[in-house]
C-alpha cells in the first residue's frame, strides 16, 4: 500500500513538472510563421482552404536543426520537403477506396518509418511524413485536383525553407557544431525492422478502424495512434497515453471560448498562428500542457472551411473520441515494440530465415 501512494505521488510530481529547455524563443515564431504566412495570403486572396494546404507543408520547418552548419540545415530541409510531398502524394493517390487507401497507408507507414530509422533523422522523426499521409489518404478523390494540391503543399515547403535559409544567414555563427548532416547513416547499428513493422501494422489498423465505424475525420486515430507509440519507452508510451488524454480534455474546454470568438475568417488565421506559436514553447517543456493547445488548434485547422459555429459540441466530442480511440490502440502497439522478449522472438526467426535464404 506505502509503494503505491509513493508510485501515486511521483508520477503526480511528473506530470506537473516543467521540464527545462534551451530551445531559442525564434525557433517557434519561425514555425508559427511558416504555418501562418500562408494561411493569412489564402485568407487574403479569398481561398483559405487553399492557404490551409499550403500551410501544411509549410510544418517542415519542425525538421530545421539550429545547430547543424547552414549548408547541412538546408539539405535536411530540402530531403524532408520531398518527404512532404511524397507522403501526401501517396496518400491522395490511393484514395479512391478505404481499404486499398489503408493498406497503401501501413506500408508507406512502415517504409518511412523504417528510412527516418535507419538514418538519423531528429524528432520529431517519421512523424508529420505520416500524419500527412494520413490526411491525404481521407480526401476526398478527384484526380484533376491532385496536382493542385501537391502544388500547394509544394509551395508551403519553398517558403519554409526559404525562412529557414534567411533564419540561417542572420543566425549562423563559426561554432556550430561540424555534423556533415542530421540524416545520416547509423553505422554498424541494426535496423529496427520489427519496430516498423509494428508501426505499419498498427498505423493500417487505427486507419481501418476509422473508415469501419464512419468517423468524420478518421486520420486523427491514426496520428493519435503514432504520437503515443513514439514514446521512448513503455514508461513513456503509457505517459503519453495519460498526457494525451487529460491533456485533450482540458483543451476541449478551451475550444470552447476560442470558437465563441472565432466567428470570422481572419480571428481564425490569428488563432492558429498564436496556437502554433504557443505549442512550440510547450511541447519539448510539458507533452500535456502542449496538447491542451494542440486540441483547438487541429479543430480550427481541419474545420475552418466548414461552419463548425453550428455544430461545434458534434466536433469536440468527436475530437475527444478520436484521441482517446487512437491513444488506446497506439499503447497497445507501444506494448508489442518495447516487449523485449517479444522482439528477441522475432529476432530470432527473421535470423533463421534469413539464414535459410542464404543456404538455399
Amino acid at each position: 500500500m506505502e509503494n503505491i501512494k509513493i508510485f501515486i505521488k511521483t508520477e503526480t510530481k511528473n506530470f506537473f513538472k516543467i521540464k527545462e529547455s534551451k530551445r531559442i524563443w525564434h525557433i517557434p515564431l519561425l514555425a508559427a510563421l511558416c504555418l501562418g504566412i500562408p494561411i493569412f495570403l489564402g485568407l487574403f486572396l479569398g481561398n483559405l482552404q487553399m492557404g490551409l494546404s499550403a500551410g501544411l507543408g509549410g510544418l517542415v520547418i519542425l525538421y530545421y536543426q539550429p545547430s547543424l552548419p547552414l549548408a547541412s540545415r538546408m539539405l535536411t530541409m530540402l530531403v524532408c520537403s520531398f518527404g512532404f510531398i511524397l507522403s501526401l502524394a501517396v496518400g491522395i493517390g490511393f484514395s479512391f477506396n478505404a481499404y486499398i487507401s489503408s493498406i497503401v497507408f501501413g506500408l508507406f507507414a512502415m517504409g518511412i518509418h523504417w528510412v527516418t530509422t535507419y538514418f538519423r533523422t531528429n524528432p520529431p522523426g517519421s512523424f508529420f511524413f505520416i500524419m500527412i499521409a494520413s490526411m491525404a489518404s481521407c480526401q476526398t478523390f478527384k484526380f484533376d485536383v491532385i496536382p493542385q494540391k501537391i502544388g500547394l503543399i509544394v509551395l508551403g515547403t519553398i517558403l519554409a525553407c526559404l525562412l529557414a535559409l534567411f533564419h540561417g544567414l542572420l543566425t549562423n555563427k563559426k561554432n556550430i557544431t561540424t555534423q556533415a548532416l542530421s540524416i545520416s547513416i547509423k553505422k554498424g547499428e541494426a535496423v529496427p525492422v520489427i519496430e516498423s513493422v509494428v508501426i505499419g501494422l498498427f498505423m493500417f489498423i487505427s486507419l481501418i478502424i476509422g473508415h469501419l465505424f464512419d468517423m468524420k475525420n478518421p486520420y486523427w486515430i491514426p496520428i493519435s495512434c503514432l504520437a503515443v507509440m513514439q514514446g521512448i519507452s513503455l514508461y513513456h508510451v503509457w505517459e503519453r497515453v495519460v498526457h494525451r488524454i487529460i491533456g485533450t480534455f482540458v483543451g476541449i474546454g478551451l475550444c470552447w471560448p476560442i470558437l465563441l470568438f472565432c466567428k470570422t475568417p481572419l480571428s481564425i488565421c490569428i488563432s492558429i498562428f498564436i496556437l502554433q506559436f504557443i505549442i512550440e514553447i510547450l511541447i519539448v517543456r510539458h507533452y500535456a500542457l502542449a496538447v491542451v493547445f494542440i486540441t483547438p488548434m487541429t479543430i480550427l485547422l481541419t474545420e475552418a472551411g466548414s461552419s463548425f459555429s453550428n455544430n461545434s459540441e458534434i466536433i469536440i466530442s468527436a475530437r475527444f473520441m478520436d484521441i482517446a480511440l487512437g491513444s488506446f490502440i497506439g499503447a497497445i502497439g507501444g506494448w508489442f515494440i518495447y516487449n523485449q522478449q517479444l522482439k528477441q522472438k522475432v529476432a530470432k526467426q527473421f535470423r533463421k530465415a534469413r539464414s535459410f535464404v542464404r543456404k538455399k
